[in-house]
């Protein structure tokens, strides 16, 4: 096992006892699950061979995000030939694979057209790194050992039916990692111990309808808070224990996005077949419908799909699947800015001070200054297109095209 240098320390208290560095992007959306960046500066500039440290190839086809810890990059794809699931570890400092592991996947013959069969970004504490998939019909999740690739343990929660596809990403907590399992059947949420997989927590997802999205942890005066949208409700679990805090009805029945909380509360954007922009106060007990939405705008084209929004300043932003980008007040809503952004977005953007990096399906990546006045800053083309979201580490970023990731900044 790799000697971790001094200082090491947990991210906020909310993804587990940690090994990784406070610089480090070890999960779905980064450090706090939000796409907010601890970094300072970031690559403004960069081109297919410009300011590129190096790029390396990826075999197979997914579009799950990169992650990383320490002096190594994860990165999953699924060889559809093969039948293969593939969690790849490359040496950040040169792109070379460290190690690879292969697990067998049964691959669900249909499913959505922007999906695929490695959609979902592992996690990692350092010492071992999660990753889930759909081996047809049963969600898997495995843990590696990160020193050697090492298969430590793979369970099989239960079985997930849903027409489009997998992609929710595993959500690490403390010592358990998190998962949903909103389906087309009988759902669930679900916590596993991290080191041994055995099962801590299970909650039942009553509406029986499929989403996609990853849960976020959010710090409240009365304690800790799981938001989870999708499944025709928008809910508030206990963490450590799953027990349900608050729930609204709908406002619609799928969700890709992952809330973000802004300024105290939950913002979010979804999806179909309702189109919209909600924000709830996450103070209320029980059903809070009535109570405790703040503001709810249908038919709006603010309403991203599958890009999650980003929080600065307590102002929401915005890109929709279609490449149309925003700004919102998150207290009201209010329209302060509705602009083009490229032709169509399936990642979600990330935030390094006040520049937010937009990247688009084409692999233009569009910096904007996260303000009330709108301003482009830089628009860098990668020369391939893209679906994974941008990880922010060190000064340096890492995008995965359709066919290489690379470390953009020397």
């Amino acid at each position: 096992m790799r000697r971790w240098r001094a200082g090491m320390l947990a991210v906020g208290g909310l993804v587990g006892a940690m090994a990784v560095a406070a610089d480090d992007w070890p999960q779905w959306r980064g450090p706090r699950g939000d796409g907010i960046s601890p970094a300072a500066v970031a690559p403004t500039r960069w081109g297919p061979v410009e300011n590129i440290a190096w790029k390396a190839p990826i075999p197979g086809r997914g579009h799950s995000s990169p992650i990383v810890a320490g002096d190594s990059v994860y990165v999953t794809t699924c060889l559809e030939d093969a039948g293969q699931h593939v969690l790849l570890c490359l040496d950040r400092k040169t792109g070379q694979v460290r190690w690879e592991q292969r697990l067998p996947q049964r691959l669900q013959k249909a499913i959505h057209k922007l999906n695929s069969h490695a959609s979902s970004t592992p996690a990692t504490d350092g010492r071992l790194v999660w990753v889930s998939f759909l081996d047809h019909p049963d969600m898997t999740i495995a843990a590696y050992d990160c020193a050697d690739g090492r298969l430590v343990w793979k369970r099989v929660p239960g079985k997930l039916l849903s027409k489009h596809g997998y992609c929710s990403s595993v959500l690490p907590y403390r010592d358990l990692i998190i998962l949903n399992g909103d389906q087309d059947a009988e759902a669930f949420l679900v916590a596993l111990d991290q080191r041994t997989g055995e099962e801590r927590w299970r909650t039942d997802r009553p509406n029986r309808t499929r989403s996609y999205c990853a849960p976020l942890v959010i710090e409240r005066p009365t304690g800790r808070q799981l938001v989870l949208s999708g499944s025709l409700s928008v809910a508030a679990y206990e963490p450590d224990t799953g027990r349900l805090i608050w729930n609204i009805d709908g406002p619609t029945e799928q969700f890709v996005s992952s809330p973000i909380d802004v300024g105290g509360l939950v913002f979010l954007t979804y999806g179909f077949p309702k189109r919209g922009i909600m924000a709830i106060d996450p103070a209320g007990r029980g059903n809070v419908t009535a109570t405790h939405v703040v503001f709810n705008l249908e038919k709006t084209s603010r309403g991203g799909y599958v890009p999650s929004p980003l929080a600065h300043d307590g102002r929401a932003f915005v890109v929709t699947d279609e490449g149309m980008g925003s700004c919102a007040d998150s207290r009201t809503g209010r329209e302060i800015w509705l602009e083009r952004l490229g032709r169509h977005h399936s990642a979600s953007p990330v935030a390094v001070g006040d520049t937010g990096y937009f990247l688009d399906d084409d692999g233009k990546c569009w910096l904007v200054r996260l303000a009330e006045k709108f301003e482009i800053l830089a628009v860098n083309e990668l020369g391939e297109e893209t679906r994974g979201s941008p990880a922010v580490s060190r000064g340096q970023l890492f995008l995965r095209g359709t066919k290489h990731l690379y470390c953009v900044g020397r």
